[in-house]
């Protein structure tokens, strides 16, 4: 079988360019980070591969961010008799071929490098931002009634219930108990 494996790190992102056109017996898709490999569809692809399969992915960073990462799930793949197809870089990853495991460690380093540098360059601006003024805390969206919070926590009522009553998220109920506590 040919199992797909598409990834973005969002939800609000879109995989259709991901193996678009690929002929594919089943894909598996995860919508989170690729920081590690504790993501579902990953786990439950690597689970249901059996050996002959094929393992397909667009491209190197769709299935690893780090080098470590890389290397593992590639012997992970291999181990199970499977090969590991990256449409982007024609790079098919079998057990046999030694020469793709230098290519695959080369490539998988790079994309550990440029995710370092993304991180690195996001601290970077949010370190500026804050040091102009333009970085500050979220407004609050809406008024919120803290002192009827307040006594309505006082008066036993459950954080939850509250957070109804007011219209706000009990995370939202818990952190003005928790500054209360603080006042206190």
């Amino acid at each position: 079988m040919r199992l797909g494996y598409k990834r973005v790190s969002s939800v609000d992102q879109n995989t259709a360019r991901q193996l678009d056109g690929v002929e594919l017996d089943k894909v598996y898709e995860d919508k989170c980070s690729g920081k590690d490999t504790n993501r579902p569809e990953l786990q439950r692809l690597l689970d249901s591969m059996r050996s002959g399969d094929t393992i397909v992915v667009h491209d190197i960073s769709r299935l690893a961010r780090n080098l470590t990462d890389l290397l593992q799930l590639i012997e992970t793949i291999n181990s199970a008799g499977c090969e590991l197809q990256f449409i982007k870089e024609a790079i098919t990853y079998n057990r046999e071929d030694k020469n793709q495991k230098l290519m695959l460690s080369i490539m998988g380093a790079v994309a550990t490098f440029e995710r370092d540098m993304i991180r690195e360059r996001q601290s970077e601006g949010i370190a500026i931002a804050k040091a102009t003024g333009v970085y500050l805390k979220r407004k609050q969206s809406k008024a919120i009634d803290k002192e009827g919070i307040v006594d309505a926590l006082s008066s036993g009522v459950s954080v939850r219930k509250t957070a109804n009553k007011f219209g706000v998220a009990p995370s939202t109920v818990s952190r003005i108990k928790k500054q209360q506590h603080q006042w206190e």
